[in-house]
């Protein structure tokens, strides 16, 4: 298998060093190849290292996030804590955006921001259902949230004090996926699609693009040979380290770590440098009819 990983030079989260800023990039961003900073890190300051402690998360949520309005959630502690730990996420907000506009400043002007988050829980111990756990291999979809298309770019950091890293492993080309998947997925009824919105499980219409990106998903997930013998990298990301991809067509697995910021950056399909490198376009591609 091809690498999956484009490691890169550079300290700096608003300058790419030389010739790195450059269409080669993007196309590797684009092909679902991650982008990986080792010397990119997140410093917190020494107040703020109080947070490095699985005990901020409530219990009754997944993350700690801070939305676009700068709303805080899924954290505990006293106001006076919750506002500083709001300040570090947006902080990590205007560096994470800094990095994508050096990267690919054609994005910038239809960017859609989305919450920022900050995982404190150890990877290894968390108990989920075989859906829910991101140790196995699986492309980003929302069952929720319907987006058409939309990409999901995300940067992540570790910011791990304890130097252990983050370990991913990191999975086959998109393409390769959906040609495999696509043909076991159940088919796309729109009366469902509509029953789903009237209950409000889903926001608003699911799509058949967003019905087929949850198939792959959990097909991936739920296919325990996939997972053993499909192609496949091994990929520790080190404490003080940033790396970069679109969540929903790079094929990703989060085997080991604990403390890491998230921003994720939504973008429409058509406003990538190649539309024809988006799942939309590869889904449309290997179905042979519109999605959307």
């Amino acid at each position: 298998m091809p690498d999956r990983i484009l490691t890169l030079s550079g300290g700096d989260w608003a300058r790419l060093p030389g010739a790195a800023a450059s269409a080669e990039l993007i196309t590797a961003l684009e092909d679902g190849k991650v982008l990986f900073f080792p010397d990119l890190r997140f410093d917190l300051r020494d107040t703020e290292r109080r947070f490095l402690d699985p005990a901020v998360r409530n219990p009754k949520s997944r993350n700690i996030s801070l939305r676009a309005d700068g709303k805080l959630s899924g954290a505990l502690g006293s106001e006076a804590d919750q506002a500083e730990l709001a300040a570090l996420l947006a902080r990590f907000r205007a560096q994470a955006c800094s990095l994508i506009d050096a990267l690919a400043p054609q994005y910038k002007p239809y960017l859609r921001l989305a919450p920022t988050s900050y995982r404190p829980s150890q990877v290894e111990s968390r108990a989920q259902s075989w859906r829910a756990d991101d140790r196995r291999l699986h492309v980003d979809a929302f069952p929720s949230r319907p987006n058409y298309g939309e990409r999901i770019l995300r940067v992540f950091t570790n910011v791990n004090p304890q130097g252990q890293p983050r370990v991913w492993r990191v999975g086959e080309g998109f393409e390769a996926i959906a040609r495999q998947f696509v043909p076991r997925a159940r088919p796309y009824r729109p009366w469902q699609a509509r029953a789903l919105q009237l209950l409000k499980v889903t926001k608003s219409y699911r799509s058949e693009y967003d019905h087929l990106m949850l198939q792959l998903h959990d097909g991936m997930k739920g296919d325990a040979d996939y997972q053993a013998n499909c192609p496949q990298q091994t990929q520790p990301f080190p404490a003080g380290s940033t790396w970069v991809c679109y969540s929903d067509q790079t094929s990703h697995a989060v085997m080991a770590g604990q403390y890491m910021l998230e921003q994720t950056l939504h973008l429409p399909a058509a406003r990538q440098v190649n539309p024809q490198a988006s799942p939309l376009a590869i889904l449309q591609r290997v179905t042979g009819r519109p999605l959307v």
